[in-house]
């Protein structure tokens, strides 16, 4: 009630303020332009006319409801459609009464005071702070900014420096690589080069720090003039993606810093989201090691696409719990079942299956470390060989449509334990899948996820904040990489493409060397590589390669309706002698005994046994 006094107070003050201006305005012009013609009836008039005429059309545009702290160019314009308004009538007027006794010009001074005197009172607040903006001095003086890209986000970006009292940011120079636009000027500011210039103009202009506002540009060109900016010495900030400003608003509060995943030199991954949803809405899905990276983006997304109900299942009670919070907040009508099992629990998985009857499987649990498991290869079979055979088997029995396996590109000619224990996974699902009546079967094979738990970004940032230094096995290492939304998203959708025991291959681009990724994550740090931090190459672990493969020799390519998701051509298996070994390897596993690497290293010859574990 308080609030509606104040503005009604407000309204009424505007329209006094304007009531007087207009009425200098219209003294203005008829003292100057009319000397020694009688003030009579028809000067009255003309007053009247022209002072409601001009306060109605304000009224109906809204110049007494626009808030003074916001106004932009928009209500500029509707003053000055309002001022063109009462022109035209003047016109009517005069021809109507006057017969031409009153001069025109009379009326275009009316009109030119009455536009700038209103744009005065509405913009004052403005032009106030920009004034104080570059005329006090603060003991903090504003930061100086480049700003790449002098587009429209780059423009807005611009204006709002300009226009804010609150931001300590004073832009002195733009790059875009439009070369049409070098030497012109937006708002006052210089376009000073192409993105090839960054680092020159830095020293030039003495840039503090640089805002990157081209959201609709290609990963690959983004990731190029990001490293530009790096080579400049400067912090960097960058709006996301044009698909993340749904709202079209472009604000300094939408920059964030620059990471890792903006340098892969790749475009967003797009899927389609009615096929995702057109088979888990309405479905009982059932997520193994939900609590996991990849586990618990998978409960996100499929949250987002109203299954009938999502049961998590993992062994971590923590991460359970974290996931399941998370999706109780943002869901609350969501039904949502946490349960707390391994995979390895052959009872459990079949108390689950026959209570639940889950319609779609994501078998997201696994053991992932390389290094860890080759210092426990015994664990590494038991849970995602055995586990895997455990849910696989039940999908199966209790008729579940689309069972979807996480794979990784380490099961491509295996030299880990890891490796060669998700292979035997993919090879126990294109068996199962090949056979069933009642599931389709699918594997989907990625790389390295970016910030997953245990993955090197989180590694090295923890490092970089003890002081280095960042660990590299090797300075030529590479690796495919994709963000966890990105790579759940396609496993979603891969699910929707499942016909069988097919294996799914994700397209994630070129290859990143770790070496690169390191040195970039110091430099978007605002730290020097081998001066602040240093990074140090520690030699290969055991069972670790150089580089991944996505596709054995064996397998050729199929492509689906995204391009970014193939279909490797299933291997001909001896299928007898596959279950024969799976028994032996089980009893081994269990026994503990060295048997296990050695029926391990059958199935997979690739397999290097490590006679240290």
């Amino acid at each position: 009630m308080k609030n509606r006094k104040h503005e009604k107070l407000k309204k009424i003050i505007l329209f006094a303020i304007d009531v007087i201006l207009l009425s200098v305005s219209l003294f203005f012009a008829y003292y100057g332009t009319l000397p020694g013609f009688p003030f009579d009836w028809k000067i009255a008039g003309w007053f009247a006319m022209n002072l409601s005429i001009t306060i109605l059309c304000f009224a109906v545009l809204g110049l007494y409801s626009m808030v003074l702290q916001t106004v932009s160019i928009v209500e500029a314009l509707k003053i000055a459609m309002a001022v063109i308004t009462v022109g035209f009538a003047n016109i009517i007027y005069d021809v109507a009464i006057f017969h031409s006794e009153i001069k025109f010009t009379t009326t275009l001074v009316y009109l030119s005071f009455a536009f700038y005197f209103t744009l005065i009172s509405r913009f004052h607040n403005r032009i106030i702070g920009i004034a104080k903006k570059y005329t006090q001095k603060s003991e903090n003086p504003n930061k100086r900014v480049m700003i790449v890209g002098a587009g429209s986000a780059g423009n807005s970006l611009l204006t709002e420096l300009r226009n804010s009292d609150k931001l300590n940011y004073t832009a002195v120079c733009l790059i875009d690589d439009d070369v049409d636009k070098l030497g012109k000027n937006i708002a006052g500011i210089k376009i000073v080069g192409t993105t090839y210039d960054i680092k020159k103009a830095v020293t030039e202009y003495k840039v503090d720090e640089i805002f990157i506002t081209m959201p609709s540009v290609g990963r690959k060109r983004l990731s190029k003039i990001i490293a530009r900016c790096n080579d400049s010495g400067c912090p960097v900030k960058i709006l996301p993606g044009i698909y993340q400003l749904a709202d079209g608003q472009i604000s300094v509060s939408n920059l964030r810093d620059v990471d890792v995943q903006d340098l892969l030199g790749r475009d967003q991954v797009d899927v389609d989201v009615e096929e995702i949803i057109g088979y888990i809405e309405g479905k009982t899905v059932l997520v193994t090691g939900g609590g996991g990276s990849i586990g618990s983006e998978l409960c996100r997304q499929i949250a987002s696409h109203k299954p009938k109900q999502l049961i998590i299942l993992d062994i971590y009670e923590n991460n359970a719990y974290d996931i399941e919070q998370e999706l109780r907040r943002k869901y609350p009508t969501l039904n949502l079942l946490t349960l707390i099992a391994s995979i390895r629990d052959k009872g459990k998985i079949e108390d689950v299956f026959a209570k639940y009857r889950p319609e779609i499987v994501f078998h997201a649990a696994a053991h992932k470390h390389v290094p860890l498991m080759e210092t426990s290869p015994n664990e590494a079979v038991k849970n995602n060989v055995f586990g895997t055979y455990n849910v696989a088997k039940c999908a199966d029995k209790y008729a579940v449509k689309t069972f979807v396996q996480i794979s990784t590109d380490k099961a491509v000619n295996p030299t880990n334990i890891m490796g060669a224990t998700k292979r035997i996974c993919e090879m126990i699902i294109q068996t199962i899948g090949k056979h069933s009546k009642n599931t389709n079967f699918v594997a989907v094979r990625f790389g390295n996820v970016l910030g997953s738990n245990g993955s090197v970004i989180p590694l090295f940032k923890k490092q970089i904040s003890e002081g280095g230094p960042v660990t590299v096995t090797h300075q030529d290492i590479i690796r495919y990489f994709m963000t966890i939304p990105e790579a759940v998203s396609l496993v979603l959708q891969a699910g929707s493409y499942a016909k069988g025991g097919q294996i799914f291959v994700l397209d994630m681009g070129e290859p990143v060397r770790i070496y690169d990724l390191a040195y970039n994550l110091i430099k978007l740090s605002g730290l020097e590589p081998g001066v602040d931090i240093e990074i140090k190459c520690t030699g290969l672990r055991p069972g670790e390669k150089l580089f991944e493969e996505r596709l054995m020799d064996e397998e050729g390519m199929q492509k689906t309706p995204n391009g970014l998701i193939n279909i490797a051509q299933p291997i001909k298996l001896d299928e007898e002698n596959l279950w024969n070994t799976l028994d032996n390897l089980y009893t081994a596993a269990y026994d503990e005994t060295d048997d296990m690497k050695y029926l391990v290293k059958e199935l997979v010859p690739t397999y290097k046994i490590d006679e240290r574990a």
